[in-house]
C-alpha cells in the first residue's frame, strides 16, 4: 500500500536507515498493520450497524430497556450481547492501529472499561426484565465475539 507523506506510517521504514532487505521487510509489516487496522475497522462498523438494525423497535437512546421491549437473541446478537459497543471498541482499536498511537491506546483502554461497566449495568436491568437473559448471558459473549 502506498503511504502518503502526511500519513502516520510515512517515514517509519525509510527514516529508520535500514538496508534494502530490512526496508522491504519493514514496509511489508507496515502494510500488514494498515490492512489489519482497516479490516478491524470494517468489522467494527458492521457490528455497530447490524446491532442497531437487529435491535429494531427495541432501540432506545437510554441504557435502560424499554418497557415494551423484547430480548433480541438473533442476528448479530447471537454472536455478541452488546454489538453496538463491540463495534465502537473495534473501530477505536482500528484507529489506534492506523495511527500507531500510545495516547489512542490509552483512550481505547478507557473506552473498554467504560463500555464494559455500562454493559454490566444494562445487563442487571435485562436480568430483571427478561427471565431468559441469564441463559443467554451464559451462551453468548459480552463484548468481543467468541472471546469476552
Amino acid at each position: 500500500m502506498a503511504v502518503g507523506s502526511n500519513h502516520p506510517y510515512a517515514g517509519i521504514c525509510s527514516n529508520a536507515g535500514l538496508p534494502s532487505r530490512e526496508l522491504e521487510y519493514c514496509s511489508a509489516n507496515v502494510a500488514w498493520l494498515e490492512g489489519t487496522a482497516i479490516a478491524i475497522g470494517l468489522l467494527g462498523i458492521v457490528l455497530l450497524v447490524k446491532g442497531l438494525i437487529d435491535l429494531g423497535h427495541n432501540l432506545t437512546p437510554l441504557p435502560h430497556p424499554r418497557d415494551d421491549g423484547e430480548l433480541v437473541q438473533s442476528g448479530v446478537y447471537g454472536i455478541v450481547r452488546h454489538p453496538v459497543y463491540s463495534g465502537v471498541i473495534l473501530a477505536a482499536i482500528a484507529w489506534t492501529l492506523y495511527q500507531i498511537s500510545l495516547p489512542h491506546l490509552v483512550g481505547v483502554v478507557a473506552l473498554v472499561v467504560f463500555l464494559n461497566a455500562k454493559a454490566s449495568r444494562e445487563e442487571n436491568w435485562l436480568i430483571q426484565k427478561h427471565s431468559d437473559y441469564t441463559e443467554y448471558r451464559q451462551r453468548v459473549k459480552k463484548l468481543i465475539p467468541w472471546l469476552y
